[in-house]
């Protein structure tokens, strides 16, 4: 007998944890489909004359024990010891080895411990991120800016909004007025493209979670007093407030080829591939019709399982039998942003750090352009991730990130003329000379952020029409069109094969994945 398949649209972190889960835990035999000619979707690696660009920034960090043994199971840390570290999770109050025994690995197949740095460019100067209430911050901001900021906190602190309507009414109540005017308001709008007054409050709840001024100082006070700061995944910290974070040594693309390496050893990947139809028989998905995008050959594809971490709106256009009326109508109404990364290679930085061995390159991963006369939005430092990243040690690799939609002017513009426009732009804040820009490429990744407005309100009917298809399931971050880390679309993909093994998949269990802090896992001592 034939073994079951599963038909799995996309081979970003979902889709290939889907594969990978399943020729590991069950009999079924994963076939992805990938549109582009890339493995790992938007945590790909891309390789530019030997210097490497990770596209938004990917930290490997998690709460959950099971996702950072299983990166770790995939590129072990790399150490300079004789035997294999242990990694420490905060919160957990045990100890989880990388590996059962053996030498530490060297060469290039690990990952690498990095310290987190990330600050905010706001009035030509450098902030901590998140806010530290410090002499320094003070300094920069100014006594009186200092002072409202203080009086606007501590008045919503007091009276706070009682209905959180907007992510403009989250931030403030959690910041006070002024500080969200100062440092959250311009950087989000860049990001979205619409005021936060028209952004679901859904999105800080999801993004931001805990972080607040409070949180802050609480984790503030808990850093001056821990000893010994050799933990990894600390369970009990806030995502925005890690220190230290897991890195595949020649970026995130390289977790996503190894993972890819492996499933092809007994499933099927298919790059290439657009999916365009959906065949259904009732309630259930029979097979995928999808075109090679170079010949233009048509293939279909059976199977027993389907994923899709497709964008929604594609996957809802391509069902056989259209779905009714008003799920159409909440799909197409669905809004994406899309990204653009100008990666310059230069060869120095007019701001740094002063240290007491003098001047260094900024230890930051990434910097949040907070100035509103550039649409800069943020830079990363490719050094700083891996010294790997960068053919050149002598040189500094950035990228700088743009948030747009495909109807907009820059999406439009020249490679020549976006180069123009970054250089430009780093120039006049203060950041670069433009004449040490030594190379530059350009990027573009569509639908990046699947966006909390337009039609997402109503998102509920899509899923509940979706979910009455009892062997389709939507999993990742456009799949579910939530705006998820990798490490919540690997749970997702992770979960429905739980599911699938057990006999049912929990539905609504996986909807709530990155929407509770312990991600339904509490019993397990995991995220």
């Amino acid at each position: 007998m034939d073994p079951q398949r599963a038909i799995i649209i996309g081979a970003g972190p979902a889709g290939l944890t889907a594969a990978y889960e399943l020729l590991a835990r069950t009999g079924i035999q994963p076939v992805v489909l990938e549109k582009s000619d890339c493995l790992g979707g938007l945590s790909r690696t891309v390789n530019y004359k030997g210097n490497r660009m990770d596209i938004g920034g990917h930290r490997f960090f998690s709460k959950s024990d099971r996702v950072m043994q299983w990166w770790l199971n995939v590129l072990p840390l790399e150490t300079p010891g004789a035997t294999q570290p242990v990694i420490r999770y905060q919160g957990a109050q045990r100890s989880v080895p990388v590996s059962e025994a053996g030498p530490a690995p060297q060469g290039d197949g690990v990952m690498l411990l990095r310290r987190r740095r990330s600050r905010i460019y706001f009035l030509r100067r450098l902030f901590a991120y998140p806010i530290a209430l410090t002499l320094d911050t003070i300094r920069k901001l100014g006594f009186g800016r200092t002072f409202r900021i203080a009086a606007s906190y501590l008045r919503r602190a007091a009276f706070p909004l009682k209905s959180e309507k907007s992510l403009e009414d989250f931030l403030i109540n959690r910041f006070g007025r002024e500080l969200y005017l100062t440092f959250f308001k311009s950087y989000t709008e860049k990001v979205w493209g619409v005021p936060c007054a028209g952004i679901s409050a859904e999105w800080g709840a999801q993004r931001i979670k805990g972080l607040s001024i409070r949180s802050v100082l609480r984790h503030a006070l808990k850093k001056a007093f821990r000893k010994g700061a050799g933990d990894v995944a600390q369970r009990g910290t806030e995502t925005s407030l890690i220190e230290q974070f897991l890195y595949p040594k020649f970026g995130p693309g390289q977790m996503w080829e190894e993972v890819a390496r492996r499933v092809r050893d007994g499933g099927e990947i298919h790059t290439g591939y657009r999916v365009d139809r959906i065949l259904t028989d009732g309630w259930r998905v029979k097979a995928v019709a999808a075109t090679h995008t170079a010949t233009g050959q048509s293939e279909t594809f059976t199977g027993d399982y389907f994923f899709s971490s497709a964008p929604v709106q594609e996957l809802m256009r391509s069902f056989d039998v259209p779905p009714p009326e008003n799920v159409r109508s909440v799909s197409e109404g669905l809004v994406y942003r899309d990204f653009i990364t100008v990666g310059l290679l230069v060869g120095s930085l007019r701001i740094h750090d002063d240290t007491p061995q003098g001047r260094k390159l900024i230890s930051d991963n990434w910097i949040y352009i907070q100035e509103p006369d550039v649409r800069l939005g943020r830079l990363q430092v490719y050094n700083n991730w891996s010294p790997a990243m960068v053919a050149d040690p002598a040189t500094v690799w950035l990228g700088l990130e743009y948030f747009c939609n495909q109807s907009d002017e820059i999406w439009n513009l020249s490679d020549e003329r976006t180069v123009a426009l970054a250089t430009e732009e780093l120039s006049r804040i203060g950041i670069i000379d433009a004449g040490e820009v030594l190379d530059a490429t350009v990027v573009r990744m569509e639908k990046t952020y699947p966006a909390y407005f337009g039609t997402y309100g109503r998102f509920a009917e899509i899923r509940e029409h979706v979910d009455r298809y009892e062997n389709l399931f939507l999993i990742g971050r456009n799949g579910m069109h939530r705006y998820n880390n990798q490490d919540h679309s690997m749970l997702t993909a992770m979960m429905v094969v739980d599911g699938i093994v057990a006999g049912q998949v929990d539905r609504a269990a996986l909807w709530e994945v990155n929407t509770e802090t312990e991600y339904h896992e509490e019993g397990e001592g995991a995220k």
